[in-house]
């Protein structure tokens, strides 16, 4: 490896690897555990999972055959897991039980992170006042787990600068992280300000469109061209910039060759007008690839 991979900063000196490995999709456990491996072959040291994507046992099994094997050269304390609350689970005695379970299925005594995952609750309606106790309940559990040390740190997803500003009003210790939607067709400069200036740091998934940026179904030519420029692919480009605005990234690949692929985005910088470029492409086109929480009371 050629670079050194970058660190984020977040708060009480926790560092977190900026670029992670993201495991939505993929389901099938021999697969989820081929991918670890060969993601922490190419370096990567943050695995991002949840409830919901139904792979924490298999990241779990793959983890331990890991640290159990000197040839991979890492411990415990050298990966970052992260794992998210499913939105059937929020409530205080749901959230307590869900994150044993994610420990016991990822076989961990402790998780580096673990986030809200939604800032709605299954089969309620997007507008019950009943949304924010259940957040505000859901939090005090994390709270609670973090001062007995079975979190590290703890955060939220997919919330917007309203449920930001209402945790203000009831959270002992603000998140430490917000992961939510972002590429260039997705270009939440506000929400990504508001988010920082608290002293949250921003997280990105789907960087490249749900793959939508990178396989011909939206063409832009511009990032062609930044590509080409800089000798990289535009998947890079894609991370890159994210990485630029001041967010840790989560790429995903099943292929070992685009998990290196994707990692090497820590070797390019993009110049000023590369960033104006990219991010003016929202100035004409918008476009959500994932769940919309913008109507979330």
């Amino acid at each position: 490896m050629s670079f050194t991979p970058r660190i984020t900063q977040l708060r009480d000196g926790l560092s977190i690897p900026t670029v992670g490995l993201g495991t939505w999709q993929v389901t099938n456990k021999e697969s989820m555990k081929v991918i670890v491996k060969d993601a922490i072959k190419a370096g990567y040291r943050h695995i991002d999972t949840a409830t919901v994507y139904t792979n924490e046992d298999a990241i779990g099994d793959a983890l331990q055959e890991v640290f159990s094997d000197s040839s991979y050269g890492v411990k415990r304390s050298d990966i970052w897991v992260t794992s998210k609350l499913s939105p059937s689970h929020q409530g205080y005695e749901s959230t307590i039980k869900a994150v044993h379970n994610s420990l016991q299925k990822l076989k961990l005594e402790y998780l580096d992170m673990y986030l809200i995952h939604w800032p709605g609750t299954t089969n309620l309606d997007p507008q019950d006042p009943q949304l924010k106790i259940n957040r505000k309940e859901s939090w005090r559990a994390l709270e609670e787990l973090k001062e007995k040390k079975l979190l590290r740190a703890i955060g939220v997803s997919n919330y917007q600068i309203s449920h930001l500003n209402e945790m203000k009003e009831y959270a002992k210790v603000l998140p430490y992280v917000n992961q939510c939607e972002f590429h260039p067709l997705l270009f939440t400069k506000q929400l990504v300000e508001h988010t920082q200036s608290l002293g949250i740091a921003f997280e990105a998934y789907s960087s490249l469109g749900e793959g939508n940026l990178v396989n011909g179904n939206y063409k832009f030519p511009v990032l062609d061209e930044i590509a080409s420029k800089h000798g990289a692919t535009v998947a890079q480009v894609l991370l890159c910039w994210g990485m630029q605005h001041g967010a840790i990234i989560l790429p995903k690949s099943s292929s070992e060759p685009r998990l290196v692929q994707n990692f090497a985005c820590q070797k390019f910088t993009l110049s000023e007008s590369d960033m104006a470029a990219i991010d003016n492409i929202s100035s004409t086109q918008t476009k959500r690839f994932c769940w919309d929480p913008t109507k979330i009371l």
